[in-house]
């Protein structure tokens, strides 16, 4: 039995082993398997970089800004050309960005490929020229909530208006034409620009003609071809930076559906595989969905190496309480590291923090379903003796009292219900079946179960 004990505690150091490593690997730099633009110095002068904006505006595409701007400027390129396609998204990560593409060395042109809604107006108003497609639009650019409700927080929708307000001005815009693509309670009179009156209660949307006429857009064309050509580039190598496979699957990860999916299999296969040991199965799938939860918000520029490693040192301390009891003190110092490691990998730490606990009971359930139907090999067997002291082993059981039954003596003490009675010479333990007796009184024994004697009060009509 010792040997069997042995065997799994050491397939769950493996397995918590196994664990550790996929953890620290998913967050190695080399994870991000992007194919870095080589450097570009075409004949006829340095290179134009195309960077598509086409995703919700959050952390990976943040992320991947960051990357390509930096690529493009190691590449030694002269012009950048953002294809911006968006509905937008998080305020903060538009801050960011716009912040980005206007302190960049590299002068950027945003080309609006289809429509750029509120976060992606603002990506394209920190540009140094606008170029936008036929049947374009640009705006609506209200702060929403997590409902699609227009805001109501005074305070972000303030810093929303003035950053928009700030964009535009950079290159000579009107900021009011920018304050009412955001303030419903903006009040603007475009009659002789473009034949309307953007009223109180709505948000200003504009197409790419009107955007033309507003000064919001420098030049109309079909294409990134045509934008390279009127830049006057034309001539000039390309090169197209593009997400990487691990930033699209990233963008996936971080979906908070997705990643409390992930957090359920962790939690439960590294509990089954504690409670349930000698599988390795549930404990290798629990260590890869960890991996994959850390390495998308990795990816995604949220999560560092602190994070994995508050993760690892929890769940090392939780084990080690399973083997070496520490009077729980290891136990909670190692959940509230495992804890705070997975809500600090997240940009939204009460999200993660709902999700944890979300994951945690769903996990304990499915963990309490498949230890019972793995009863014979939980981990809590280790503390039930299983061996049988029989004859057969040498071992010599309790003397039977069975001769006993149907002797009739006298109680010595109060039962209540056990006590002592005395039967001939010899002075025995004995218990009544619940009722109390008299000291005194005449017994009779009933049962015997092994040291056990069962006795009730003779009535005087007994015979």
């Amino acid at each position: 039995m010792r040997l069997l004990l042995n065997k799994r505690r050491a397939s769950g150091m493996f397995v918590l082993f196994f664990t550790i490593m996929v953890l620290l690997t998913a967050v190695m730099p080399g994870w991000t398997d992007g194919a870095k633009a080589d450097t570009a110095v075409a004949k006829n002068g340095p290179a134009v970089a195309v960077i598509p904006v086409k995703e919700d505006v959050e952390s990976v595409l943040y992320s991947f800004l960051e990357r390509a701007y930096k690529e493009a400027g190691d590449a030694g390129v002269e012009h950048i050309v953002l294809i911006v396609n968006t509905l937008g998204g998080e305020v903060k990560y538009a801050d960011k960005m716009g912040e980005l593409i206007r302190n960049h060395k590299i002068k950027t042109t945003a080309f609006i490929e289809g429509r750029a809604m509120s976060a992606g107006t603002y990506i394209a108003l920190n540009a140094n020229q606008i170029v936008m497609q036929n049947a374009s639009i640009m705006g609506a650019a209200a702060v929403v909530d997590g409902s699609g409700q227009l805001s109501s927080d005074p305070k972000v929708n303030s810093f929303w208006i003035s950053s928009m307000d700030t964009a535009a001005k950079l290159n000579g815009r009107d900021g009011q034409i920018a304050i009412a693509m955001v303030d419903p309670n903006s009040d603007l009179d475009l009659t002789e620009q473009i034949g309307r009156h953007k009223k109180p209660g709505e948000v200003l949307s504009i197409s790419a003609e009107e955007a033309l006429k507003l000064g919001y857009a420098e030049h109309i064309a079909p294409d990134v071809a045509s934008v390279i050509k009127w830049l006057g580039l034309e001539h000039r190598e390309v090169i197209e930076i593009n997400p990487t496979f691990s930033e699209n699957a990233a963008r996936w990860i971080i979906d908070p559906y997705i990643k409390t999916i992930l957090l359920i299999i962790g939690i439960a296969g590294i509990l089954i595989e504690l409670i349930v040991p000698g599988f390795g199965a549930p404990g290798i799938i629990g260590g890869l969905a960890f991996a994959l939860y850390f390495f998308g918000h990795y990816i995604a520029g949220v999560a560092g190496v602190e994070s994995v490693v508050l993760f690892v040192i929890g769940l090392a301390l939780i084990i080690i309480e399973l083997f070496v009891p520490s009077f729980g003190v290891l136990g909670i110092i190692g959940g509230v590291s495992l804890i705070a490691g997975v809500v600090f990998a997240s940009d939204n730490p009460t999200g993660a923090f709902i999700s944890l606990l979300i994951a945690l009971v769903i996990a304990v359930i499915i963990t309490v379903l498949v230890a019972r139907t793995n009863k014979g090999r939980a981990v809590w067997n280790k503390f039930i003796l299983k061996e049988k002291l029989s004859a057969e082993e040498g071992y010599l059981p309790a003397e039977e009292k069975n001769f006993m039954i149907g002797m009739e003596g006298i109680a010595l003490t109060t039962l209540r219900p056990a006590g002592t009675a005395l039967f001939g010479d010899d002075r025995v333990d004995v218990v009544t079946s619940g009722e109390f007796i008299e000291n005194g009184a005449k017994l009779i024994i009933t049962k015997a179960e092994g040291t056990w004697i069962f006795v009730k009060e003779i009535k005087s009509d007994h015979k």
